[in-house]
């Protein structure tokens, strides 16, 4: 088990150069971003003239993102980061100051800040894009007047994507749980940083060319893209199959580092039981990522090989469409866990800290937390019953509902900590509780979805959009916004503005229930999801659906605001301002670059969630023997 002596020596290698803080900030910045254009545009000319083609087309657009993404990263500082050492040269020295949030390096708390920003870009893009689809949807015939059915496809696949795999696949475990894991596992960085920072990196261009896709033609697949469709769209699917599998590597490169961490790097004394429930929460995502990416990811690059390369491993005589939506699905269910898992981590991670009660059957929410991701690979297949044979309904829709018994544990756990404390309820507490509720409604409607006779009539409708959003939306985004109210102390050393995040909580609980609980009753009505064409008597209830999702979009800038201003203004914090045990909040705030001095190390002699009267401090720290 590595300590914080065995990990001081490479983090205090560190120094950084004597140039101006405006171009050490900027220089990688600019670097990557012209070694990135300047390597796809050159290649895909290069390629697209030994084919007599054009650079839109999919094999030159692939070569030439492929080369981009290269130059993306070698200018983005990989290269003397990290590879030049392989040929011989020097490793550039590791930057510790503000420059370091603006490059590659390996301090695991810079990538996680560059995590929330470019969660923050994306999803006010993809919302932009789901603003602009409820825009569409404010009239019942596609009259052209906003976009065209074509260009409607082409936004809603962009806006699933993107919130799906640049935005929910990251929130919490890239921007929460990447700060944090070490901090409350009492290590100083991850098991692998470079790798870490490189997952980052990784994301810029793909979520970027996703976006451009329409330039090059779009696609008309939805986020799913499925063939044989995705054959018969757009050169624009290629951005999306090769943005999909890149997003999908950074998040695996996460999983591994999460993983690895926990089981080798824990500090003395912390025991697999005396794990933070938060870092058990990201294990078991990290688990799902691990075992089931790889299927799904292959899938994507057989697709791909079918659309550049003219094999039929989905199309043609010899191909089989329903393989790609196996291996699609294998993964792509369980992903909806990635989201969840750390995210219900995050409500037994707060709650006995604000109600100050121990954490309500501990061992069973582990249980809960891990069973959910064992049982997640084997329940895919319900979102395609209408398309496999009838020997195969009755067994995925079991397991489909049987996952209700493990995610029953986290919730009485939660239930049974709240009980009988005296919980002090601020703006993180409130969004948590929200949360509660909203994956509730989501987790029972979702139950329709398993059962087989239920799910044929509701299938495509507005009903599983409903669903769905009440899982991702409704509990994921909730909770990483009380996720950045709790630990924004911890990472800035100032509180954010309690008044305006509980107006928020409130706007944000009202609008969303306003946008989406309708939307079961128009699936019920018959509101077929994913086109832009609706029947006259569903005008009503669609018109009210898009003016409380303009009122909920706009609601999101009240977070942004709060957060942005608290940064430069907001009150300071003391050390613990919520009087938790855990480790992290044992530290001083905001967290130095080195975490815990050298020197000492702490030891865990108890777990960090007992808030009983009279229970020990879980921690004591111990000298570590100099050298």
């Amino acid at each position: 088990m590595a300590t914080n002596e065995m990990q001081a020596q490479a983090l205090n290698e560190t120094g950084g150069g004597k140039t101006s803080f405006a171009i050490s900030m900027l220089f990688p910045l600019f670097r990557a971003t012209l070694w990135g254009l300047t390597g796809y545009f050159a290649a895909a000319w290069i390629t697209a003239a030994l084919l007599g083609s054009v650079i839109v087309n999919p094999l030159p657009a692939t070569v030439g993102y492929i080369v981009g993404l290269v130059g993306w990263l070698m200018g983005s500082g990989l290269w003397e980061g990290w590879i030049r050492r392989a040929f011989g040269g020097a490793e550039a020295p590791a930057y510790t100051g503000v420059e370091r949030y603006f490059r590659f390096g390996p301090d695991s708390k810079s990538t996680a800040v560059r995590y929330v920003v470019f969660n923050v870009v994306a999803f006010f893009f993809a919302g932009l894009a789901a603003m602009a689809i409820r825009v569409e949807l404010l009239t019942p015939d596609s009259t052209g007047w906003w976009m065209s059915t074509i260009h409607y496809n082409m936004t809603f696949g962009i806006h699933g994507l993107m919130m799906l795999l640049a935005v929910a696949a990251s929130v919490i475990v890239g921007g929460v749980g990447y700060y944090l894991v070490p901090l409350m596992l009492g290590v100083r960085n991850v098991v692998f940083p470079k790798l870490l920072g490189l997952s980052w990196w990784l994301l810029p261009p793909a979520a970027f060319a996703v976006f451009m896709s329409p330039t090059i033609g779009g696609f008309q697949t939805g986020w799913w893209g499925y063939p044989p469709l995705a054959q018969n769209s757009g050169s624009g699917i290629v951005f999306y199959v090769l943005g999909a599998a890149t997003l999908l590597t950074a998040s695996v490169l996460g999983a591994i580092n999460i993983a690895g961490t926990m089981v080798y790097m824990r500090a003395k004394g912390m025991s697999l039981g005396r794990v933070p429930i938060f870092v058990w929460g990201l294990f078991a995502a990290s688990t799902i990522l691990i075992v089931e990416a790889p299927a799904t990811f292959t899938g994507a690059l057989m697709d791909l090989s079918d659309m550049i390369l003219g094999s039929h491993f989905y199309t043609g005589p010899t191909g089989h469409p329903l393989a790609y939506m196996d291996q699609f699905w294998f993964l792509f269910h369980p992903e909806v866990y990635v989201f969840a898992l750390p995210a219900f981590a995050i409500w037994l991670e707060i709650l006995p800290a604000a109600a100050k009660r121990p954490l309500f059957a501990r061992n069973w929410a582990i249980a809960g937390l891990v069973g959910v991701s064992m049982l997640g690979a084997m329940l895919g297949v319900h979102h395609y019953f209408t398309a496999v044979s009838p020997a195969r309904m009755p067994i995925f829709m079991t397991f489909t509902e049987t996952v209700s018994i493990p995610t029953g544990f986290i919730y009485l756990s939660a239930i049974g900590t709240l009980w009988g404390g005296r919980l002090k309820i601020n703006a993180a507490v409130l969004l948590v509780l929200m949360a509660m509720m909203n994956f509730l409604v989501g987790g029972l409607t979702g139950i329709f979805n398993a059962d087989v006779p239920a799910d044929l009539q509701l299938h495509n409708t507005y009903w599983v959009v409903a669903h769905f959003h009440y899982t991702i939306l409704g509990a994921v985004i909730f909770t990483w916004i009380a996720a950045l109210y709790w630990w924004f102390p911890k990472v800035t050393g100032r509180k954010i503005n309690e008044f305006w995040g509980k107006f928020h909580a409130w706007w944000f609980f009202v609008f969303f229930n306003c946008t989406f609980f309708p939307m079961f009753i128009a699936g019920i009505e018959g509101m077929n999801r994913r086109i832009a064409i609706y029947l006259p008597y569903l005008h009503g209830i669609n018109l009210f659906i898009s003016i409380s999702a303009f009122l909920l979009g706009a609601g999101f800038l009240i977070p942004l605001a709060n957060l942005v201003y608290s940064w430069r203004r907001g009150e300071k914090a003391e050390p613990n301002p919520w009087g938790s045990k855990g480790l992290e909040w044992q530290i001083k705030s905001p967290t130095p670059y080195i975490p815990f001095p050298e020197g000492t190390e702490p030891e865990v002699v108890g777990p960090n969630d007992n808030y009983a009267a009279g229970s020990k401090e879980p921690f004591v720290w111990v000298s570590t023997p100099s050298k």
